[in-house]
């Protein structure tokens, strides 16, 4: 008998199996790629890194002449690379990058995954390998714009001027530090043949300078004390890669993974509802089919199992359907930034996902059609209280059927949850993108208070005299289009193996930002940005000890953001006092002068004063860019809104179902209805009144819910990232989600409406 009612439904019902298979397609093909593009995006980094000889330390010594040999025959050291910081003008698409400056550099250590092509040949004077957002081939011909010699002497280093030279793509790389950015356009990296080649044209003998990437075997410190014996400074600033770089890129990383995550998540909660409907809709229809056979002697269970039969193997089908089109999705996962460090690009058929999910949506259709069908005879019925309050009855009648099954099983549970999920998740993917839009207008999230960096000096040495700069400095000051200017030195601190770049800072300076505390004012007091708090264990009113040229102790007075410079990004390093800057440091890495400036000023007009001030047209006013940061934000934001999107589909499809379905199923109530006195205007009234309380419904527990919903997410991206976090606000999202959602729910009401009014009331009642 059972198979004989399968065949029966499979030939009868194929249209609605049909449907249920696409439905549990799209679900399974969207929640499989998203968790596996979930646990691809977090394990991203981890592959990479393992995948490369990845480099453990990037040591910027800055040291002109320094002879790496040395450093590489100490015995701490398994590996060394050396680069030359210098620059080259690519014509076309990619930044010119620092150039091998030894054979060892991108083979023997952060030697990159190749993702097409090969690696430079050492000895070849024209192959250069580029990352990926270049946009590049292998065999592509590029030509680069080096350096005239005569620029060296003259201090002209803004723009190159020498000869144009062709190169060949011979590789697209990718490692840590063979890297791309998020909305970059990609850079090309030259071999140590072209160096060979281009030495004049690329350096300043007795300038210029080379800086390294080791691979430590361990012994941090006994590598600092050769080093130090080596170069006669204690102060070098040493990158250590797996915290610098690598952890940082698994921050960014798992954030893309938890995204992804929680739309999966959301997304699979939405398929159990909407995939849910369809079968208890499905499975209800058989079980009355199959009633008549109880006196034949048809078991209750029996024929809860029989009528569950047919939707799940269409459930196979369309899970089968759903992996597959989870694999061809594979393609394009992960998204953003963990995107760019999957060492292994394209298509990828995650066992672990994909098998288990693909089977398990066949045995939930099944389960979830049998508990329908064993449950669809006894529902008692609910919400009599309404018909205490007063209500005039086309009200009270579409209250009822808003709020309780019915002796026919009309699913109005999942169309009220239908309905507050679908608010919620609106609501929530507005506020989150809200967060982003005002931090897209509000560099201050990173604590970027000013516009402009002056460059004043660099390795110790400043670029103006002692006399003219204090002139230039006064003349700033007073300057009208200047709201506020910081005299900022930075040099590199350490603590055990961790460094941390120090700002100095005099009080009425640019704005520094803080998470929690203060900045520092007086000698003794240090304020750290949140990485370095974290790498130190250090929180506001700790102490920790600090040592540049020389140690101090300094009492931590806040957590904040500091400028970004070539030594550190904005979470990471610390400002300092003037007076404790000199105590620590004798000499220092960079000397700036941070510059904000008032609404409305004239950047040319402005560069022309500064020029003026001290004298020189060399000093350019740089103009401060956004953290990279906030465009991987960026590159995340589509998912809320997709997952808006789905929600509000969701909702709205599980409205009109419970509508279209109560009016159907509860056809003899409205037949005695309309027997008893109820016009057709008021069947209507009844059929509104259902989806109004259903959007209402949605709207009481799905504004609140939404919105704090929206703003935990965004909390949670902002210690992440990290940045100033502010309570998002959509507000546009949050005054139209009200009457859009009544007015959905109304238009929905409109054709079951129509029906309720013209429904034959005498022929369903004799037949009855």
């Amino acid at each position: 008998m059972t198979g004989l009612w399968v065949r029966l439904e499979l030939r009868n019902r194929a249209r609605s199996l049909v449907t249920l298979a696409v439905l549990t397609a799209l679900a399974v093909a969207t929640v499989l790629t998203a968790l596996a593009g979930a646990r691809r995006a977090d394990s991203a980094v981890d592959r990479l890194w393992a995948a490369s000889a990845p480099a453990t330390h990037n040591v910027l010594a800055n040291i002109p002449g320094l002879d790496w040999a040395k450093v590489r025959a100490l015995p701490q050291v398994e590996a060394l690379g050396a680069y030359l910081i210098t620059f080259i003008e690519v014509r076309g698409r990619g930044l010119g990058w620092f150039p091998a400056a030894d054979d060892q550099f991108g083979l023997t250590v952060e030697r990159p995954v190749v993702l097409a092509g090969r690696m430079w040949d050492p000895a070849a004077a024209d192959e250069v390998v580029v990352t990926a957002a270049t946009g590049h081939r292998p065999g592509d011909a590029l030509t680069v714009r080096l350096f005239d010699p005569g620029q060296f002497a003259s201090g002209d280093w803004w723009a190159a001027k020498g000869p144009v030279v062709n190169v060949r793509v011979v590789g697209v790389v990718r490692s840590t530090w063979f890297r791309d950015e998020v909305d970059h356009p990609g850079y090309v990296f030259p071999g140590p043949g072209f160096v060979a080649a281009h030495r004049a044209n690329l350096e300043q003998p007795g300038v210029s300078y080379a800086n390294a990437l080791v691979r430590l075997k361990g012994d941090l410190a006994g590598f600092q004390e050769g080093l130090a014996r080596i170069t006669g400074r204690h102060d070098l600033d040493l990158w250590e890669m797996s915290s610098r770089m690598a952890d940082r890129d698994r921050e960014v990383a798992r954030f893309g993974a938890v995204v992804l995550l929680a739309f999966g998540l959301a997304a699979l909660a939405a398929a159990l509802v909407l995939v849910g409907q369809s079968v208890s809709r499905y499975v209800a229809a058989g079980a009355a089919a199959l009633r008549p056979l109880r006196a034949a002697g048809l078991s209750p269970r029996r024929a809860a199992v029989t009528a569950s039969i047919a939707p799940a193997l269409a459930a196979s089908a369309g899970a089968l359907a759903g992996g597959a089109g989870a694999y061809l999705a594979s393609a394009l996962m992960p998204l953003g930034a963990a995107g760019l460090r999957e060492p292994d690009p394209g298509r990828h058929f995650d066992a672990l996902v994909l098998v288990p999910g693909m089977a398990l949506a066949p045995l939930a259709v099944f389960g979830w059609g049998v508990l329908t069908a064993s449950r669809s005879a006894r529902r008692p019925l609910r919400a009599s209280w309404i018909a205490r309050l007063g209500l005039p009855v086309p009200i009270a009648v579409g209250a009822r059927f808003a709020l309780e099954p019915g002796r026919d099983g009309v699913p109005v549970r999942p169309a009220l949850l239908g309905a507050v999920t679908g608010v919620l998740g609106v609501l929530a993917a507005f506020t989150f993108a809200a967060g982003v839009e005002e931090t897209g207008r509000n560099p201050e999230a990173f604590g970027q208070t000013h516009q402009f960096v002056l460059p004043l000096g660099d390795l110790g040495a400043d670029l103006v005299p002692a006399g003219v700069l204090a002139r230039g400095l006064r003349a700033l000051r007073d300057d009208p289009a200047v709201a506020a200017l910081t005299d900022t030195r930075l040099g590199v601190a350490v603590s055990g193996g961790t460094a941390v770049p120090l700002f100095s800072r005099q009080p009425g300076g640019v704005r520094v930002v803080t998470i929690e505390g203060a900045p520092p004012e007086k000698a003794g007091e240090v304020m750290l940005a949140p990485h370095s708090a974290r790498d130190l264990g250090a929180a506001v009113g700790d102490t920790v000890t600090l040592t540049g040229t020389r140690p101090a102790a300094l009492r931590v007075t806040g957590i904040g953001f500091v400028p970004e410079a070539s030594h550190n990004t904005y979470a990471s390093g610390g400002w300092v006092a003037d007076d404790t800057w000199h105590a620590l440091f004798d000499a220092f890495k960079t000397h700036e002068v941070l510059i904000a400036v008032r609404p409305g000023a004239e950047p040319a007009a402005l560069q022309a004063r500064v020029t003026a001030a001290f004298g020189q047209s060399d000093l350019p006013l740089q103009p401060v860019e956004p953290p990279f940061q906030l465009s991987e934000l960026r590159q995340h934001r589509v998912l809320p809104i997709v997952l808006a999107g789905f929600l509000a589909v969701l909702g709205t499809g599980a409205v009109g179902h419970a509508l279209a379905t109560a009016v159907r199923r509860r056809a003899h109530d409205l037949a005695v209805l309309r027997a008893l006195g109820l016009i057709p205007r008021q069947a209507r009234l009844v059929v509104v009144t259902q989806a109004s309380l259903l959007a209402v419904a949605g709207l009481a527990f799905g504004v609140p819910l939404g919105l704090a919903a929206g703003r935990v997410v965004w909390r949670v991206t902002a210690d992440a990232t990290p940045l100033l976090y502010v309570p998002p606000l959509a507000a546009w999202a949050l005054l139209l989600v009200g009457p859009l959602a009544l007015l959905i729910a109304n238009l929905l009401a409109a054709w079951p409406g129509r029906t309720a009014a013209r429904l034959p009331a005498g022929l369903l009642l004799r037949a009855e």
